[in-house]
């Protein structure tokens, strides 16, 4: 199975997804046995409907009626609505999924959107500001919010892999600038995969839970504390025990997801 995913893994770089094919292949029978069966139906039919091209979506019958597990889904869903719960006055987010968790939120309230890379679209309640967070932090942008998001974001930073400079520290000044951005009891939503620490060049890093605490030492409390495991299932509000944390509860691949408060420094 191990080997599988990696095979498959290869070919998805090259735009080539093993396992859709595979499905695709067996799905072909039963659409040609469909598709016969639909123009003779049509025959008798007193319904003006002219036939356009083929569109054939040979895979579709293999799947369920939608994703509602994994890393996006859950900790999108997770960290929208704990905004929407809090009610902040300004909310700024840092590089997470425009199709995700940013349309969440602006479904019920104004976003501003950090991201390196551009976006043309204009879209009701979000704002698109291009900046490479991986940078020192501009002065307008100090305690600029009082609410912030970064989720799986942190963990591409300086690897190149969206046109950014190569930079092997980069998560920790993306760490640093969202303290900056943050006024004094700001809270900030904040994930990225967890599990053994590694990096997966040019992809992303794994964090190791003691890790990520320790770059939380002196800028953040934390409130509460999810994850997503190794299977894509939602664990809430959990108990960081030591335990846990040294065994990056229990993940080899998952994502935590952290509700964090600003420290203030005296």
């Amino acid at each position: 199975m191990r080997l599988a995913r990696l095979i498959n893994g290869v070919f998805l770089m090259f735009g080539l997804d093993l396992r859709k094919m595979i499905r695709a292949f067996a799905g072909l029978p039963a659409f040609v046995r469909d598709l016969q069966k639909f123009r003779a139906q049509a025959k008798q039919s007193h319904t003006a409907f002219v036939f356009g091209s083929l569109y054939p979506c040979l895979d579709d019958r293999f799947q369920q009626s939608g994703s509602a597990t994994g890393h996006y889904f859950h900790h999108d869903f997770l960290a929208a609505r704990r905004v929407f719960e809090n009610v902040p006055g300004r909310h700024v987010d840092v590089g997470s999924r425009i199709d995700g968790f940013v349309a969440h939120v602006a479904s019920f309230r104004p976003i501003e959107v950090i991201d390196i890379r551009p976006q043309q679209a204009r879209i009701q309640n979000i704002e698109f500001i291009q900046a490479d967070f991986s940078k020192p932090l501009p002065g307008h942008l100090h305690e600029y919010c009082d609410s912030a998001s970064c989720l799986s974001a942190i963990e591409h930073f300086g690897l190149g892999r969206y046109g950014d400079p190569v930079d092997f520290n980069a998560h920790v000044t993306g760490v640093e600038n969202l303290y900056g951005l943050l006024r004094a009891g700001g809270r900030l939503y904040f994930s990225v995969p967890i599990g053994p620490q590694r990096v997966e060049f040019n992809a992303h890093r794994v964090f190791s839970m003691a890790y990520l605490l320790s770059l939380f030492e002196e800028r953040f409390e934390v409130d509460h504390c999810s994850f997503i495991d190794d299977r894509g299932d939602l664990h809430v509000n959990i108990d960081l025990t030591a335990e846990a944390v040294k065994a990056n509860l229990g993940c080899q691949f998952g994502a935590v997801v952290f509700e964090l408060t600003k420290v203030a420094h005296a």
